[in-house]
């Protein structure tokens, strides 16, 4: 099966251009995302992985009724 991909495949002009195009999306993608995590902000890094820990509903309830933190 293999073979009948690969014959399709090589029959294709231009088809070479593909995998380079592929890695060079790949890297440029993944070079972004690690200078933008290394600039970013500190604080809102730390806010949003506390996010998930926060009590909200009670935060929620706590303004809902005004009582005072």
């Amino acid at each position: 099966m293999l073979k009948f991909i690969k014959h399709h495949m090589d029959t294709i002009t231009g088809i070479e251009i593909y995998p380079v195009i592929s890695l060079l999306i790949f890297f440029i993608f993944f070079t972004g995302l690690f200078v933008w995590v290394f600039r970013s902000d500190k604080g809102y890094n730390a806010r949003m992985s506390n996010m998930p820990l926060e009590d909200a509903g009670a935060e929620n309830l706590k303004l809902q009724t005004g009582e005072e933190k």
